[in-house]
């Protein structure tokens, strides 16, 4: 097949479109490289089966193609709050961009929806039932509220215009080509730990994730799309093994041998307390789950950020 993937060079777009191209698919890379990086995606420029097109969701675009993943939009907090108006802009432009050209081309287009779409939950773990509890006016809310109106849209072209959607909600999930600076807790910590600095740990470290090893997801997206029944999501997707940040923290000092210490600084406004997907609904629909426990994962992470900063 020949497949968009909108946000193609950034963290999780690159590892889905390497797996792509493994299937002996045909691949388009759409990113305006804002917080993707060609880096990412270097290794692909050889497979006559690859493209990349610098070109920003909020605009229109035309490709014959035979599916559509829609992950365009900075997901990190540094970088979706540095300018929230472009977030939400990406988020609800760049949903509509993919739906029409789906609607067009009578081709299924997939949603990388967020778990951030529960805000700080009330609800542990969070299913997919769960409306959620996001503060619409917080700093925080152009990515929730433009990802929960993507979610929105999808739904509509779909009821409305009959066109063949899929929607996941991505957990947090961690791997090698995460952006060093991009504020997310396992890539602070293990660049942190390998520059021998301080280990900043936002509030006490007793609030909760769940991380889900980059592959695993992958799998999931793929298993999503790829399915032809009825469901049409959302579905959760990502590792239901929790850890507190404390736990992470300790786990990556010893991983990689370091004698940092840990040092708190004040938790961002409306930062969840608790995240852990409930996964139930995709292991009985798309036969998924993460097989990557976390030391495996931490290991392979941080043999990439050693060479990366090396």
């Amino acid at each position: 097949m020949k497949i968009l993937v909108t946000g193609g060079a950034g963290f999780i777009g690159s590892h889905l479109c390497e797996k792509l191209l493994a299937q002996n698919n045909e691949v388009v890379c759409l990113d305006n490289l804002f917080t993707g990086s060609k880096k990412n995606i270097a290794h692909l420029f050889d497979n006559k089966n690859f493209a990349l097109v610098e070109h920003d969701v909020e605009r229109s675009y035309e490709f014959a193609v035979d599916q559509i993943y829609n992950l365009a939009c900075p997901a990190a907090p540094v970088w979706y709050q540095k300018d929230p108006v472009k977030t939400v802009r990406t988020s609800v432009l760049g949903a509509i961009s993919a739906l029409e050209l789906a609607k067009k081309r009578r081709c299924r287009v997939l949603q990388a929806s967020t778990s951030e779409v529960y805000g700080d939950p009330q609800v542990h773990p969070q299913a997919e039932t769960y409306n959620g509890n996001v503060n619409p006016i917080g700093p925080r809310a152009c990515y929730d509220e433009g990802k929960r109106c993507a979610e929105t849209l999808f739904f509509d072209y779909h009821r409305e215009c009959g066109v063949d959607i899929r929607v996941v909600r991505i957990f947090n999930t961690y791997g090698p080509r995460m952006a060093e600076h991009d504020g997310r807790v396992v890539s602070n910590f293990i660049v942190q730990a390998l520059r021998g600095q301080d280990i900043t740990i936002y509030g006490r470290g007793e609030q909760t994730r769940s991380f889900c090893y980059v592959d695993d997801l992958v799998d999931g997206l793929i298993a999503m799309m790829d399915q032809d029944g009825d469901f049409v999501g959302p579905v959760n997707l990502g590792n239901p093994a929790e850890f507190t940040i404390k736990e992470l923290a300790a786990k990556i000092i010893q991983l990689t041998g370091a004698t940092a210490r840990i040092v708190y600084e004040q938790l961002p406004t409306d930062d969840p307390k608790q995240r852990k997907p409930e996964i139930s609904l995709a292991q009985e629909k798309l036969h998924w789950q993460p097989t990557t426990q976390l030391k495996e994962g931490l290991l392979r992470t941080i043999d990439y950020f050693k060479q990366k900063l090396h």
